[in-house]
């Protein structure tokens, strides 16, 4: 059950990194959080994202997180592991280790100090070579977290350079004009068929890039049920059922995406869900305020209307 290729679709989620209140990483709060996204019918898990908080952990709490999450899936379900570094080596230490306990592939993103076209796709040539014939991996397209901007010709060159890069992780907005270019691609038979998976922020763009084709989302949500939900309604050809579904969880959504504060309110609401036992974030992370608690609530009791409305 651990494939991961250019086959992949549904949800892959990226999950949060449960912490103690003080602080400390919550492994028992990790094995529920595992079961929370396995029960709600997730394609795969995606740990050491960005919003996995993977750079405060050290080398050695990660290789204990990704453990843990292994031995909890069970092999239910595919797991990969962000491996973007600021060397080579650490990427090379971190992906070996990973793909050795179980790992299915790993997601790499470029570093900030690449900008012209060439030093992307020759960074992304290194990182091939670095990761060797057999890891299967993820190319991670954020510029608002890496401060890189891809063009679709960029992209494609990298698809076209990389023979085991299997998935493109689309997360550019706005981007939709750059995920129709690599899908035409690839439909005239001028790219490889790869996997595409969504990011932009807990699926914000999620119906609208199904219909651009996409494969589903990588991305994380407190209610990864939304995602789930719409990608089976669009699969099943129920295209207006899946606008409806995302409608009624967009308001939450997008109140999750505001910058500072994003991270504390899933997990806020993922702790109210009972999927981990703390809301901690590590530090340094934000606090949520009694307005942000108020609003919170104030939009989940509004989304369960629309839900109740929807049947």
């Amino acid at each position: 059950m651990n494939t991961f290729n250019e086959t992949a679709e549904g949800v892959y989620l990226i999950t949060v990194t449960p912490f103690k209140d003080n602080g400390e990483l919550d492994l028992p709060s990790t094995d529920r959080m595992v079961d929370f996204c396995l029960e709600r019918g997730v394609t795969g898990l995606t740990i050491l994202g960005i919003m996995g908080e993977a750079t405060k952990l050290t080398a050695e709490e990660s290789r204990q997180f990704v453990r843990q999450v292994l031995a909890r899936v069970q092999g239910k379900v595919p797991v990969v592991v962000g491996a973007s570094a600021a060397g080579f080596a650490p990427m090379s230490e971190l992906t070996k280790s990973v793909m050795d306990m179980g790992a299915a592939g790993v997601m790499v993103a470029p570093p900030s100090s690449v900008r012209t076209d060439d030093q992307i796709c020759s960074y992304f040539d290194m990182v091939t070579e670095t990761l060797g014939p057999d890891v299967p991996w993820c190319l991670q397209d954020h510029p608002t977290s890496t401060g890189v901007q891809m063009s679709p010709g960029v992209v494609m060159r990298i698809l076209k350079n990389s023979p085991t890069c299997v998935m493109l992780k689309h997360e550019d907005f706005p981007g939709l004009a750059k995920l129709s270019a690599v899908r035409t691609a690839m439909e005239k038979g001028d790219l490889r068929k790869i996997s595409i998976l969504t990011g932009n922020g807990g699926g914000l763009f999620l119906p609208e890039e199904l219909v651009r084709g996409a494969n589903g989302a990588m991305t994380g949500f407190a209610y990864p049920e939304m995602m789930i939900d719409v990608c089976n309604a669009y699969k099943a050809g129920d295209v207006e059922r899946a606008f409806d579904i995302f409608d009624a969880y967009l308001p939450l959504a997008r109140y999750e995406q505001q910058a500072g504060i994003g991270l504390a309110v899933r997990k806020h609401i993922l702790a109210q869900r009972g999927a981990i036992a703390s809301a901690a974030v590590r530090k340094p992370g934000p606090k949520l305020s009694a307005l942000d608690l108020a609003d919170i609530a104030r939009l989940i009791s509004r989304q369960e209307k629309r839900l109740a409305a929807l049947g």
